[in-house]
């Protein structure tokens, strides 16, 4: 990053990213959205280890943030997904490079360290 002349960091934007997608949970409910709607059964079931009331409230701020759609489609019995946003999906691409730097670490850091429970 670059220094700004009274020696502070210049901003990235790393704060802001970090803001709608900070957390566990937040880059994995959007990974697992980005190739399609799921609906909260699917998500629940792919983001191992939430719990229903994480996920409800994670979706639920990234909807806010207007990274994703909530569809409620008001029948019996329930049927609610989630879509991303194109602008979520922005967001999703740049996560493509951490999926990938994972990948080709995780032997050398998965012995080494637990993920956060």
């Amino acid at each position: 990053m670059e220094n700004t002349d009274d020696g502070n960091e210049a901003e990235c934007g790393l704060e802001v990213a970090l803001m709608v997608m900070g957390g566990k949970w937040k880059a994995l409910i959007l990974y697992h959205l980005r190739s399609g709607p799921r609906r909260f059964s699917d998500l629940k079931r792919l983001v191992t280890g939430i719990s229903e009331k994480v996920l409800v409230q994670q979706l639920r701020e990234l909807a806010v943030s207007d990274m994703l759609v909530r569809h409620d489609y008001h029948q019996v019995p329930p049927k609610v997904d989630y879509t991303m946003t194109p602008f979520g999906l922005t967001l999703v691409e740049t996560l493509r490079p951490l999926c990938e730097w994972g990948v080709e670490h995780r032997a050398r850091i998965t012995p080494h360290q637990r993920p956060p429970a």
